[in-house]
């Protein structure tokens, strides 16, 4: 992973157009390929960035540029869509590169674990219809639990806790606002999902078009089956 700290202004160019102006930020630029831009705030959530497949090649700025401040150019361009981002490097801060090896991802406490494995061989229970992709899908700000397929083919993104809260509902938000920029994913809705949703979560989610799903666990894993009930 290479880190530079630089004062820079970034341009997104394609389907959307975005402009960061000339500021100090953080580049990160990660083994995979992906570029994240971060300012000192705005927690863990990136002002842009671009996500694999693609490249990144670095020139030489032309006369004007130059004599604007640009030290340096970086053209990030997605293999598959052409979208490019360019960053303009005023001045270089910082600048170093580690190896960080082979991450073991995520470890998910026992139950929120269980509730993925079984609501991805239950995936019926999002709808008539849906069918799995798969679990723990990636994205350049992190996992999303499930990536799964509605009845029509359209893509839909599960985000799972035990008790789901506002912060749950934030984290697919972003999650949801990244995969939405993927052609070949796009339009993505979105599903929370969880035993218990707090009411401040569920009309958080609602205004966001987030469907909200509660899970019955002990039902889920075979514990409780109603259907043998005598009462």
């Amino acid at each position: 992973m290479r880190l530079v700290i630089a004062r820079c202004s970034v341009d997104y160019a394609g389907r959307l157009q975005a402009h960061l102006p000339l500021a100090t930020r953080l580049l990160m630029v990660k083994g995979d390929g992906s570029l994240l831009v971060h300012s000192d705030g705005g927690s863990y959530k990136p002002l842009n960035w671009m996500s694999p497949p693609c490249t990144l090649a670095t020139s030489e700025p032309d006369d004007e540029q130059r004599a604007a401040g640009i030290v340096e150019l970086w053209t990030v361009t997605h293999k598959k869509t052409a979208d490019r981002l360019i960053v303009s490097i005023h001045e270089v801060l910082h600048d170093s590169a580690h190896e960080l090896g082979i991450d073991p991802g995520l470890q998910k406490n026992g139950v929120e674990a269980h509730l993925q494995k079984l609501l991805a061989e239950q995936i019926e229970l999002l709808g008539e219809g849906h069918r799995l992709v798969r679990r723990e899908y990636m994205t350049a700000i992190g996992p999303v639990d499930i990536l799964a397929t509605d009845a029509s083919g359209a893509s839909v993104a599960v985000e799972l806790k035990r008790r789901g809260d506002i912060d749950g509902v934030e984290q697919l938000t972003r999650y949801l606002e990244l995969m939405n920029r993927d052609p070949l994913l796009a339009p993505v809705t979105g599903v929370f999902a969880a035993q218990e949703i707090k009411p401040q979560a569920r009309t958080l989610a609602e205004d966001r078009g987030i469907r909200c799903l509660v899970l019955d666990y002990d039902a889920m894993r075979g514990v409780d089956d109603g259907d043998s009930r005598l009462f």
